[in-house]
């Protein structure tokens, strides 16, 4: 699981060998192939995508193409013991029903996104008045599919309203592992597990 992204691996490390999961906006499938030749998972995917629809089916992955904002509709309550939607949730029209159908289809459900209230991305708005270009947001504003800009504290908030449970929370500063101290403005990317 080394090769995994820093917010994969953790994901990856907390899903329960020998369990079902629907990975939303699953990329080229590597937490996929992670889950299913390192832990047994029956792991499924969604990909808008048609190119990592390919690169997963290329790797013997069974992936729809699909959209988060409506297809996950389509599937029936409690399909899954998790729903993991990694780097997604700020590209969705609606993260809010988002998350609702997440903890619908899935027993329990894995959600990893960018702090936009990092100190880096304050930072740079403050001193250069400009949205931040840095590794981990490498794509200019007008070119971003992130059209929800959310941080730590804006999440939590979301969960509690909705009546959801925090089971698990991990931050990343760079590639490893924060302090949730003051998580809101030190986490570069978090990660949550949430159930109902």
């Amino acid at each position: 699981m080394s090769a995994l992204r820093p917010d994969l691996a953790i994901i990856a490390a907390n899903v329960a060998p020998g369990s079902r999961a629907l990975d939303i906006g699953c990329g080229d499938g590597a937490l996929m192939a992670a889950l299913r030749d390192d832990s047994g998972v029956d792991a499924r995917g969604m990909e808008l995508d048609p190119l990592g629809v390919a690169e997963c089916v290329a790797k013997g992955l069974s992936v729809m193409q699909g959209d988060a904002d409506t297809d996950l509709a389509d599937y029936p309550d409690a399909a899954f013991d998790y729903a993991i939607l990694s780097q997604t949730l700020q590209t969705t029209k609606r993260p809010d029903l988002v998350l609702d159908e997440l903890l619908r289809v899935g027993r329990k459900a894995f959600v990893s996104f960018p702090n936009f209230a990092h100190w880096k991305v304050r930072l740079s708005l403050l001193w250069n008045g400009r949205m931040p270009v840095t590794r981990l947001l490498p794509i200019a504003w007008y070119e971003t599919p992130n059209i929800h800009h959310v941080t730590v504290r804006d999440f939590r908030e979301l969960v509690v309203s909705k009546g959801y449970r925090i089971e698990g929370a991990w931050f990343l500063s760079g590639d490893k592992l924060a302090s949730p101290a003051a998580a809101t403005w030190r986490a570069e990317h978090a990660v949550f597990l949430l159930s109902r």
